[in-house]
C-alpha cells in the first residue's frame, strides 16, 4: 500500500474549474482499479482547519496498491492531465501508513499498521466529522489549535484539507521526528485541554488518526517544496526514504 497526496493551486481565472473538477473527477477516479480509496478535497487558507477556504487550492489523497499503480495514475490518467493543462502548480508526496486508529467514512483506508521503531521526518492525519450542534465549539477552538501546532518545536509545515468548508475538515501535518508530535500532542497544555473538550463536548460523529513515513516529494506550492531538506525529492532520487 502507498498513500499519495497531491495539492494543486489554479490561476485565480480558472476557479470555476477548480469547483468543476470536484465533480468531473470523480468519475476518472472510480476508473482506478488499483486505487481503494480516494477523496478529493478543498484546502483551508492557513494550513490547518480553517473556516474560510482557498479556491485556488484543491487536493486528492488516494490509496494505491503500491507506487508503480501510482505511477500509471500519475503519468497517464485524465485526472493527471487536467492538472497539467489547468493548474499553476502540483505538489505531491507519497507516504507510508505506520499507525492508524478511527474511520473515515465508515471505512479503515489506510489498513490496521502498526510499526512503531521508525525514527525520521513523520507526517500525521486528523480527520473529523463535526456535529452540527458542536460547530460553534470546534471553530472557536480550532485557529488556537493552528497557532499552537505552528510554533510548537519540530514542525515543519502543515496542510488543511477537506470534503467541505465547514463539516468534514482534515489536517495533514508534518514534523521533524516522533518526539516532536508527541511533544505537541500530549505534552502542549493548551492542545491537551482541547483535546479534552473533544470527548467531553462530543464534538465529533467520526475521526480518525494516522502517522505516516513520507518517502518522497516532489513539485511545488507557493513556489517551493515544503518537504525540501527533509524528504528525497523524487524529481532527483529514485529510491524511496523508507524501506521497512
Amino acid at each position: 500500500m502507498i498513500v499519495s497526496l497531491t495539492i494543486v493551486r489554479y490561476p485565480k481565472a480558472f476557479v470555476p474549474l477548480a469547483l468543476m473538477a470536484m465533480a468531473i473527477l470523480r468519475l476518472p477516479m472510480l476508473f482506478q482499479r488499483k486505487c481503494s480509496f480516494y477523496k478529493l478535497m478543498g484546502s483551508g487558507k492557513n494550513g490547518t482547519f480553517d473556516f474560510h477556504p482557498d479556491w485556488q487550492q484543491w487536493a486528492l489523497l488516494a490509496v494505491w496498491e503500491d507506487e508503480e499503480s501510482f505511477n500509471r495514475f500519475d503519468q497517464n490518467s485524465f485526472v493527471s492531465k487536467w492538472w497539467k493543462n489547468l493548474t499553476a502548480e502540483k505538489w505531491t508526496v507519497l507516504l507510508q501508513p505506520i499507525q492508524t486508529h478511527g474511520k473515515w467514512d465508515k471505512q479503515e483506508p489506510f489498513g490496521e499498521p502498526n510499526l512503531t521503531d521508525y525514527q525520521g521526518p513523520i507526517a500525521v492525519l486528523t480527520r473529523a466529522t463535526i456535529n452540527l450542534n458542536r460547530l460553534k465549539n470546534f471553530w472557536q477552538n480550532a485557529a488556537n489549535i493552528a497557532s499552537i501546532m505552528t510554533s510548537a518545536p519540530g514542525y515543519i509545515t502543515s496542510l488543511g484539507v477537506g470534503e467541505d468548508p465547514f463539516l468534514h475538515q482534515a489536517t495533514i501535518s508534518f514534523w521533524q521526528d516522533l518526539e516532536a508530535v508527541k511533544n505537541f500532542a500530549y505534552r502542549s497544555p493548551k492542545h491537551v485541554e482541547v483535546i479534552k473538550k473533544t470527548r467531553s463536548e462530543n464534538w465529533y460523529s467520526e475521526e480518525l488518526f494516522a502517522r505516516f513515513v513520507p518517502l518522497k516529494a516532489w513539485g511545488t506550492l507557493r513556489g517551493k517544496n515544503p518537504l525540501q531538506g527533509f524528504v528525497d525529492d523524487a524529481a532527483t532520487k529514485n529510491d524511496a526514504s523508507f524501506t521497512g
